[in-house]
């Protein structure tokens, strides 16, 4: 079943003069427009795909999933490109999969079952998810939705293959954008994929500014995202921590919102400090030591760069700044444009006095005086000649402020970059040009890195100072365990959040409503819920009584929960004496928050659709101190079953599950096979209070 709007709307509609603009969305005329700005995500997507969405051509889609799109022009141009937004509304109730794995693992898995989902797709190719043709389970030919049959290779096309092929679409990873939303208001952004994942006209940051303001518009609570992005082998997580302090999806708002292993927030900025400001003498050679390519690569860049590079965030800023002027670059994309680093407290040239600094010219003047006078000379052979003449950092400012000053009487320095993109230098005949900017040598000096060689050298100072399993041959032993852990720490945590709700959860842009932020009251009347149900706003009419917000409260928790169906509001806890015909404006004002109970009607009235973590009541209790599962490989002890990461006991991703495993508690005692009863018994005093501290809590093995 479809949206019964006639399908003629989308072709009278679809004119490109007509649509609202995917870069613009919502402009300030759209927010004017919506009486719902205030209301609940319930509220508004309703309002939301009235007003903008357009029905599909007829499908056999399940009831379980409505479709609806809506097209959307692509800058201001009238121009004839067109984006789609497909919104496809998902009965939870019917679904293969009630339960929502996002929800579990970012620390939402004790909300109850939402009655439904909305998922927000732009496909790649941008054709309607509920087209007319979908692919043959047989030989792969389009096959129309209509015809029982493939013309091709006359294979029957059973409701099975149907429906198998609707949620393919929906578990796709190849879409440019996919969002869910919960009819609670809490989401999950699921995957963006910009230019680098097939988009011919959109960025990942027009996406994600489109997604943004979507969430806004919609009255979305709260969304999470899994940051497992990569570019160019890299995870983007860590180097973008280390660069800016935060995830890429941080320039949107999103936070730290759960950490895999038990990590903490403190743990992330902790790491993220570490890092960021680890300096880069830590990787300078040591003693008599010959140095390393990575410490010719830190002393190259260093000596092209304006600016004194004296961390780790420094130097990968200011290959990514040299990156961002390249064309065409893969990091550029999702990046905005950042300035040429500055670094005010670092080592610059007032540390050392004029005398300092000529002696170490004129030594470097003499070893280009020394080699014929067409033969260019690298920056590293020049240092080494000179590197008993002072200080490292004295010598690489030297050598980078050399080109164009007079080494003799009518001959000058000159540098070029090489074939293999080093600096060379050679003495050349003319006379010193004092009006040379150091910004302008610089820039002739990177003008001829390419982009290629720019992100080669990204990703080898990646592996080298970032990555855990590859700094080791590179850090300084003495703080190599502490950048391990940093690095480490980083990378452990992939969930982030964007609360969306305004500080004053009351605001409501009409004076004509009574408005009441209304929390059912399950911890109280049972033991089968930790903590209650995200509150919900109810927007009543001014002259409204209590009986009329219990009708309310009832209907919406009944709309927006599966386990209410059967439920009816019967108290609002503190006000049990109060009459029902009292309005509420004499008991709360305009706004207040009020908390209800009530009673489910019949048997099995909670089921399985009490928590978005399902029903399974697995125990976690890992050595790491993580009590729920966060989305991590785990597995479970055979003998006290409960589950544990397998990274943190000893195995890695790599290898497969053991046939049989034991915790570190249950080796401790005997051998599985050699279990007596007493130790059993012992096995079940440990285990049953664990039961009780997590109450249910499930754990899925990845």
């Amino acid at each position: 079943m479809v949206h019964g709007r006639p399908f003629k709307r989308l072709v009278k509609r679809r004119v490109t003069a007509e649509l609202a603009d995917f870069l613009t969305f919502p402009t300030d005329s759209d927010l004017e427009s919506y009486p719902e700005i205030g209301k609940p995500f319930r509220i508004k997507i309703a309002s939301f795909l009235a007003k903008h969405a357009l029905a599909p051509p007829p499908s056999s889609l399940f009831p379980q999933l409505v479709a609806w799109q809506i097209p959307f022009s692509v800058g201001d141009d009238g121009g004839s490109s067109v984006v789609c937004l497909d919104v496809v509304e998902e009965d939870v109730a019917r679904s293969r999969s009630p339960y929502c794995d996002q929800c579990r693992v970012v620390g939402w898995s004790g909300n109850p079952v939402s009655a439904k989902r909305y998922h927000f797709i732009i496909k790649t190719d941008g054709e309607p998810i509920a087209g007319c043709n979908k692919p043959c389970a047989g030989c792969g030919d389009a096959v129309n939705m209509g015809d029982p049959r493939c013309k091709t290779c006359n294979h029957l096309m059973t409701a099975e293959d149907v429906e198998d092929w609707i949620y393919q679409q929906l578990e796709s990873t190849t879409h440019l954008l996919h969002g869910v939303i919960h009819l609670n208001g809490y989401g999950h952004l699921l995957r963006v994929n910009g230019r680098e994942g097939g988009s011919k006209i959109l960025s990942g940051r027009h996406i994600l500014n489109f997604w943004d303001c979507l969430c806004k518009v919609l009255g979305a609570r709260k969304v999470s995202v899994m940051d497992v992005s990569k570019k160019n082998g890299m995870d983007f997580r860590l180097l973008h921590a280390v660069m800016k302090g935060h995830p890429w999806y941080g320039e949107w708002g999103y936070k730290f919102g759960a950490g895999s292993f038990s990590r903490t927030l403190d743990d992330y900025n902790a790491a993220v400090a570490y890092l960021s400001s680890m300096p880069l003498s830590f990787f300078r050679s040591q003693g008599r030591k010959p140095r390393s390519q990575l410490q010719d690569l830190i002393s190259f860049y260093q000596s092209v760069s304006d600016h004194d590079l004296t961390t780790l965030r420094d130097i990968f800023l200011f290959i990514v700044s040299l990156i961002q002027e390249k064309c065409q670059s893969p990091l550029r994309v999702d990046e905005p444009p950042c300035k040429k680093l500055k670094v005010s407290d670092s080592k610059t040239s007032s540390s050392w006095t004029a005398d300092e600094r000529k002696h170490i010219e004129d030594a470097m003047f003499k070893v280009l005086r020394a080699v014929s006078v067409s033969t260019w000379i690298s920056w590293r052979a020049l240092k080494g000649a000179v590197c008993r003449a002072g200080a490292p950092e004295l010598l690489d400012h030297c050598i980078r402020e050399l080109h164009g000053k007079e080494a003799a009487p009518g001959l000058v320095v000159r540098t070029r970059v090489s074939g293999s993109g080093g600096i060379e230098y050679r003495l050349e005949p003319g006379s010193a040009n004092t009006q040379t900017n150091t910004s302008v040598r610089i820039e002739s000096m990177t003008s001829h890195l390419s982009e290629k060689r720019l992100l080669q050298d990204l990703k080898y100072f990646y592996q080298c100072m970032l990555q855990p399993e590859t700094m080791v041959s590179h850090v300084a032993p003495a703080c190599l365990d502490l950048a391990v852990t940093s690095a480490t720490a980083i990378l452990d945590c992939k969930q982030f959040i964007k609360d969306y709700q305004p500080q004053d959860p009351f605001l409501i842009w009409k004076d004509n409503t009574v408005n009441i932020l209304c929390e059912v009251d399950l911890k109280e009347q049972s033991g089968d819920f930790s903590h209650n149900p995200p509150a919900e706003m109810l927007l009543l009419s001014p002259d409204a009584t209590i009986a009329d917000l219990k009708l309310e409260a009832t209907r919406a928790f009944q709309e927006v929960y599966l386990i209410f169906r059967r439920y009816q509001i019967v108290e609002l806890v503190g006000y049990s004496g109060v009459d029902e015909s009292t309005q509420l404006k004499l008991l709360f004002g305009s706004t207040e928050f009020v908390r209800v109970r009530g009673k489910f009607q019949g048997k099995n009235a909670l089921g399985k659709y009490r928590m978005e973590r399902g029903v399974e009541r697995w125990i976690v209790d890992c050595l790491c101190g993580a009590k729920d599962d966060d989305g991590e490989r785990m597995l479970a002890c055979d003998m006290c079953s409960i589950w544990q990461h397998t990274r943190c006991s000893d195995i890695s991703d790599s290898e497969g599950v053991p046939v049989k495993f034991l915790c570190h508690r249950c080796r401790s005692w005997k051998s599985y096979n050699q279990c007596s009863g007493s130790e059993v018994h012992r096995i079940q005093t440990i285990t049953k209070p664990l039961e009780a501290q997590h109450n249910g809590a499930a754990a899925v093995a990845l």
